[in-house]
């Protein structure tokens, strides 16, 4: 049983260790010697080769949207594309709020009067996978894009997305999420964290879901999606990786996060995001297979990991503390985890403390894997499903989905 015991521990704290720490070093060492290609920055406004672009269809699904969808809109009219091979399509999901009004009032605006906007008023609220499934299926352009109506689009975007679909294999283009308001720096640290990974995994095979702020899939590659899908970001284009098409990131090509979140509406985010993580592990268990490569490695080190990380770090406290009154070394790792979890719970309930960065860190991963536990319970047991919810950036502004 001792034996058992201290077998679960190593390989728990091994698996632990190598997801947080040897994984990224492994694919930073990888992605410096096989850097991927560079885009070719196309010079802004440039109208010559415009035959050779490929058609493209903004999708924006919006619910309880009117804060940012003025400045969604203006974004889009002034991105640097062919107006003949651009649509906008702005699928309201039955708002009740003054998104539609304001909506319609902006593209009449002289600034989106070259660009072709469509406004989809649906009425009843069917969730955003029910709309997704709806429209994506219909899009008839050669490259569907995905966007929030909270992130703005670089200028370029479109252009750099387009240069990567010239290669047959590329089935996703992913962009780079970035924080407009940098008061959240654990946050920020973090996405900027993601950036480098989604860098690294694209140079060993494709890169590990998208983020639904931006990214572009070939339209024709769309698959209809269960109706209880929760990231339905992840799915779409992981579902076009399982099909043997490659999912590559642009460093180049950003998407600006404008709204901020609350520590308390960020935790129910996670929470979400975590069941997410549950289902699309189990819905997309045929990645794992030796046959997808590199992109298995980074499948299973990535998210697989990351959704048995919070049970790993139960084993390890659980073990260490059976082991702990024969043996002076797992005495020391007992005390060592409680000292950490102490912090943190310490932490969450004075924030002050976070001012310093060590502690600011851990309190990240720990809250992170702690939400990861809880929203892949709450999955499991049916707690959790794909409705359209909208943390609210203020209660008194928006209602709750």
């Amino acid at each position: 049983m001792q034996t058992l015991l201290i077998s679960l521990f190593w390989t728990s704290a091994f698996f632990i260790v190598y997801h947080h720490a040897i994984y990224p070093l492994l694919l930073k060492w990888w992605a410096s010697r096989h850097p991927l290609p560079k885009a070719k920055r196309v010079p802004l406004y440039k109208v010559d080769k415009n035959a050779a672009l490929p058609s493209i269809t903004i999708v924006i699904p919006a619910y309880n949207e009117d804060k940012w969808i003025a400045d969604k809109i203006r974004n889009c009219a002034v991105l640097d594309y062919p107006r003949d091979k651009l649509e906008v399509i702005i699928i309201n999901d039955g708002s009740t709020d003054n998104t539609i009004t304001v909506a319609e009032e902006t593209i009449q605006e002289a600034i989106c009067c070259d660009t072709l906007f469509r406004i989809i008023d649906n009425a009843d609220n069917q969730g955003k996978v029910f709309r997704l499934n709806q429209q994506l299926s219909a899009i008839e352009t050669d490259i569907t894009c995905i966007s929030d109506v909270s992130a703005l689009i670089s200028i370029d975007a479109l252009k750099l997305a387009a240069h990567h679909f010239q290669d047959s294999s590329v089935g996703v283009v992913n962009s780079t999420y970035q924080l407009l308001e940098q008061d959240e720096r654990s946050e920020s640290l973090y996405w900027r964290y993601q950036n480098q990974v989604k860098y690294s995994e694209s140079t060993l095979g494709s890169t590990i879901g998208a983020h639904g702020a931006l990214y572009f899939i070939r339209a024709n590659l769309f698959e209809a999606l269960p109706y209880n899908t929760i990231n339905d970001d992840f799915i779409i284009p992981m579902n076009i990786v399982r099909r043997g098409y490659r999912a590559v990131y642009e460093p180049h090509m950003n998407a600006i996060e404008m709204e901020s979140s609350s520590t308390s509406q960020d935790f129910k985010r996670r929470l979400r995001i975590s069941a997410g993580n549950m289902q699309q592990i189990i819905a997309l268990l045929p990645l794992f297979a030796p046959h997808h490569k590199g992109t298995a490695l980074t499948f299973f080190s990535g998210k697989g990991l990351r959704v048995l990380t919070p049970y790993l770090m139960i084993i390890c406290l659980i073990t260490s503390a059976i082991l702990a009154p024969s043996s002076a070394l797992f005495t020391s790792f007992l005390l060592l985890q409680v000292a950490l979890y102490g912090s943190v719970a310490i932490s969450v309930l004075i924030p002050k403390l976070q001012s310093v960065k060590l502690v600011r860190a851990f309190t990240y991963l720990v809250v992170g894997h702690t939400a990861n536990l809880i929203g892949g319970l709450r999955y499991l047991i049916g707690l959790e499903n794909g409705a359209w919810k909208r943390l609210p950036q203020q209660e008194s502004e928006h209602e709750k989905g």
